[in-house]
């Protein structure tokens, strides 16, 4: 045993890629591990959705008195899920917070949802009741040299987005944040009843896209609503979602190089899977792509970015622009 170990320390001296081979290794079992907590969820809390439970899933009906007029006018519901870097349910960049006030400035009958974690089942932040809860506040706070720790949530978010494409885990995940999403529509906004006609306008940005479609198929089953997709520089596959919506719209920037990976990494998204979901919305006219500008993926130059541009505008101006343009708002 001990030259074994002795072995292995010598081994470990070789360098650099070798360190990466133990890196890629602890990430492989990281995303073992992944499922863990979207399984505990299903033990807790989704066994209602198969029936296992005598109560169905509550569904709110909403308050249409008169106590509450402002209310009484809205039948749309902006639902945004962000990108992989982000850490909790209610932390939105300042670019994508005023890109929310913006649009529901711009169509008073909506009000935008904008507390849904995309990367946790129970819609549970990164710090809330978690094991490990100090490493990911500690990587989300680090300063410094150790700024780059953020890398920790990316990654750990990542195995997540994976876990919604995943065909054993991924109609769990999805319920999950279908859960979610009605849960805080109804909060912003009591749902009106079955017979009002409403709409979900999902808007996902990075992997924030490929969880929105997966949930719209249970967001149709259980909703009255034309549901329509945003994709704002998303990672997508070609299968979930597409036979659940209305009309998908992917918008990106020229300098975003990391939406392109949906296309590359997923079969159902080349030309030749003529079967695909994807491909079928694509003939049918369902699904559209534009460019909408020179953003990047992200940052001050991202689709949310604040950077002024020569003309005095930023980025952020033309995603809005972009968006409202679309013929989507009811």
């Amino acid at each position: 045993m001990v030259k074994l170990v002795g072995q292995l320390l010598l081994w470990l001296r070789g360098g650099s890629l070798k360190l990466l081979v133990i890196a890629g290794l602890i990430l492989l079992a990281w995303g073992v591990f992944a499922p863990v907590g979207t399984l505990v969820w299903w033990v807790q809390q989704g066994a209602k959705f198969a029936g296992l439970r005598k109560e169905a899933l509550a569904l709110p009906q909403g308050d249409r008195s008169a106590a509450n007029p402002p209310e009484a006018s809205v039948n749309c519901y902006i639902v945004f899920l962000t990108g992989v870097g982000d850490f909790s349910a209610n932390q939105l960049t300042p670019g994508e917070e005023r890109f929310l006030d913006r649009l529901v400035q711009s169509h008073p009958n909506c009000v935008a949802v904008r507390d849904v974690f995309p990367y946790s089942a129970a819609n549970e932040s990164l710090g809330g009741r978690r094991f490990l809860a100090p490493l990911w506040r500690f990587a989300q706070e680090a300063e410094g040299w150790l700024e780059g720790l953020d890398i920790l949530i990316k990654i750990r978010n990542l195995w997540r987005f994976a876990i919604s494409v995943d065909d054993r885990y991924g109609t769990v995940y999805s319920q999950g944040i279908a859960s979610a999403i009605v849960e805080r529509m109804s909060a912003e906004s009591p749902i009106p009843a079955s017979s009002e006609p409403i709409t979900i306008i999902l808007i996902g940005t990075s992997g924030g896209a490929q969880v929105a479609l997966g949930a719209s198929q249970y967001l149709d089953q259980w909703l009255s609503a034309e549901i329509l997709m945003i994709s704002i520089g998303g990672v997508f596959s070609g299968t979930d979602g597409f036979n659940s919506i209305d009309q998908m719209y992917h918008l990106y920037g020229r300098r975003d190089w990391i939406e392109d990976l949906g296309a590359i990494l997923f079969a159902s998204r080349w030309p030749s899977t003529v079967g695909s979901p994807f491909n079928q919305a694509k003939r049918q006219g369902d699904y559209t792509a534009q460019v909408i500008g020179s953003q990047a993926h992200d940052g001050n130059e991202g689709y949310f970015g604040l950077a002024p541009q020569p003309d005095g505008t930023t980025p952020l101006d033309a995603t809005v622009q972009a968006v409202n343009q679309l013929p989507i708002w009811p």
